[in-house]
């Protein structure tokens, strides 16, 4: 599975490796060297209070059916 290392010192982490450690979007990774020179990639523990990105946690909290003329209407100043 080689790779090619970008001239901002970033690789792709290969499929492979990706659906063996069950990698998503957003998660961390810890890297490591052990004695015999070989690179070992962990996939970090979440904690409780960690999310995948900064948009999960305001997805599927609106409880209001905003129109796009309604909130056009709120946003803008009247004529």
């Amino acid at each position: 599975m080689p790779t090619t290392l970008t001239v901002k010192g970033q690789v792709t982490i290969p499929k492979k490796v990706r659906d063996a450690l069950r990698l998503l979007p957003g998660d961390a990774v810890d890297f490591d060297v052990n004695r015999a020179g070989q690179v070992i990639v962990q996939k970090v523990a979440a904690g409780p209070d960690r999310r995948r990105d900064r948009f999960e946690a305001a997805r599927g909290k609106a409880t209001v059916k905003w129109r796009t003329d309604d909130l056009m209407a709120l946003l803008r100043p009247a004529d």
